[in-house]
């Protein structure tokens, strides 16, 4: 699999593989797993050629983490490149008061605590470590500063306020340090991240969605910001959570809801598109935020060995000049976004 070194501030930097693995799926996200299953996924993964591999401690409550724990211990630490996150303690709870229920299945019984705070990002990185069972972490992001998390913007601006005034200098000092590689932002919309990155010295954002085949707002000013600054850019949920990977169908899912009208008729135009150069949509849709320059990897993540797999051989298919020129010249895409 091809690779993109990244190297911000001189420190050696990071390989990352074009096709990283999010683990969300394996913190029995939406349904629940066998440990086996994990496993063989992941261990197709890694037969792929990826060796990037994003996790977080909300992702099942620490299961993603304890999941990844025997994996990674059976490789060598410079083979692979790893991020978690922080601003999130899971604490222990009463089976009914657990956080994700309804989304998360047969998890530990925890609660998520918000803490953004520099100790709250210390305890945080450490209880990643205990989980993990590795000595080091190459990346961590502070999760879920976003108004899609705290429901508001005035909310998240406090999130935001408590990180940049505490957290912030947790994260700065692990990198100076050399304990991590880099550091940023695990986040839902651009505008925040463009807000974080406007206010500190951040190396990467992992952005769920927000530059997809469907969505290209960021390229208003975010992203030019990230090429001014050598910002890099991890872009989890290339597929808008289904919508791009199983076409306009109804029931199919944009952005964790149920797509509306206008979403399933747009997919069901850019669709047209492809099978005129007899590209399939879920192909286009992985490799359109690779051509960008600051896109270091693209994670989507999977539950099946055949998931991962799958993603793998979409990233050989050749995709036609003409049909990124097409989709612009009909709307579709923004005329300033960066195609081969």
């Amino acid at each position: 699999m091809k690779t993109r070194h990244f190297d911000r501030i001189g420190n050696g930097g990071i390989t990352f593989t074009e096709l990283g693995f999010g683990t969300a799926p394996l913190g029995n996200l939406y349904r629940a797993i066998s440990d086996e299953d994990a496993n063989a996924t992941l261990e197709a993964a890694w037969a792929t050629g990826c060796r990037y591999f994003d996790t977080a401690p909300l992702y099942g409550l620490g299961l993603s983490e304890t999941r990844l724990n025997p994996f990674l211990r059976r490789r060598k630490r410079d083979d692979y490149v790893l991020s978690s996150k922080v601003g999130r303690i899971m604490r222990v709870a009463p089976p009914d008061q657990r956080t994700g229920i309804g989304k998360f299945f047969e998890t530990p019984s925890r609660r998520e605590v918000y803490d953004y705070s520099y100790d709250g990002v210390m305890r945080s990185f450490e209880a990643s470590l205990e989980r993990l069972g590795v000595d080091r972490i190459d990346i961590l992001f502070v999760h879920d500063v976003d108004i899609f998390t705290h429901g508001s913007k005035e909310a998240s601006d406090a999130r935001i306020e408590e990180f940049m005034s505490s957290g912030y200098y947790g994260l700065l000092s692990l990198r100076d340090q050399g304990v991590i590689k880099a550091f940023g932002g695990g986040i839902n919309e651009w505008q925040v991240a463009q807000t974080l990155a406007e206010r500190g010295d951040f190396d990467l954002f992992l952005l769920a969605g927000r530059y997809t085949l469907l969505e290209q707002e960021a390229l208003q000013s975010f992203l030019p910001l990230c090429q001014k600054r050598g910002i890099g850019i991890v872009l989890g949920g290339p597929y808008n959570s289904g919508v791009l990977a199983t076409g306009p169908k109804p029931g199919a899912f944009y952005n964790y809801s149920e797509a509306p009208k206008e979403i399933l008729d747009r997919v069901a135009r850019i669709e047209a598109v492809c099978e005129r150069h007899n590209v399939r949509l879920i192909e286009a849709a992985l490799q359109f935020p690779l051509q960008h320059p600051s896109v270091m990897s693209v994670i989507p993540g999977g539950q099946r060995p055949a998931e991962v797999e799958s993603n793998r051989a979409l990233l050989d298919t050749k995709i036609p000049v003409a049909l990124w020129a097409d989709l612009k010249q009909e709307g579709l895409m923004r005329a300033d976004a960066p195609t081969a």
